[in-house]
């Protein structure tokens, strides 16, 4: 199913909304890894998972969404897996751990909606990397968050920052390691601002 949806959206988002993708030889060619991406909506998503289609992406999802009956299925149908934001327990990092062994790509949105999720989410990136022994890649996305800005042909754009391997232990270690997700980030973030500035010249 994931593949008969990604190819309808791949089709849908060509037409009205063109997404120029930066840094794609960034991304790993084989084996598991995290792809922690900036967070502004839910057409992110959509165009994340086609920037990369047809390998699918396992997007880590808060655990509200599939109380929907009908969301509940479709998201799990297109390999998201529910988390507990607020009372995290051995599924934040067990499952996304058997996916990326598997050899899948996880995805997490590590802004948050609140300031002390955000820092969660990131520490939990970089705990599941660390564990894992798989790399972070980071990246930002600049474009629609709404059918509307779709429909206006809004165009998107995508950029993968270089890999990051988690080699500290500790908590002093994750730390640190989730101060540099942050940042590279925050770089990816303006370094994209400044290409679609170059472009629109």
């Amino acid at each position: 199913m994931y593949r008969v949806v990604g190819f309808l959206v791949r089709w849908f988002l060509g037409i009205f909304n063109k997404v120029k993708v930066y840094g794609r030889n960034n991304l790993p060619t084989d084996g598991g890894y995290v792809l922690a991406c900036t967070h502004s909506g839910w057409i992110d998503m959509l165009n994340l998972g086609i920037s990369i289609y047809p390998k699918p992406i396992h997007f880590m999802a808060k655990k509200q969404l599939f109380d929907q009956k009908a969301l509940g299925w479709f998201i799990t149908k297109m390999h998201a897996f529910p988390v507990d934001r607020d009372n995290p327990g051995p599924s934040v990092v067990k499952v996304p751990m058997k996916l990326i062994k598997d050899g899948e790509i996880v995805g997490i949105f590590p802004s948050g909606t609140r300031n002390a999720e955000a820092s969660n989410l990131k520490q939990g990136a970089i705990t599941i990397a660390q564990l894992s022994k798989a790399p972070i890649i980071p990246a930002a996305y600049i474009g629609p968050n709404t059918p509307k800005e779709v429909f206006s042909k809004k165009k998107g754009y995508i950029i993968y920052g270089e890999p990051i391997y988690v080699n500290a232990k500790g908590k002093e270690g994750r730390e640190a390691y989730t101060q540099l997700l942050e940042q590279q980030l925050g770089e990816l973030l303006t370094q994209l601002q400044d290409n679609i500035r170059q472009d629109s010249k």
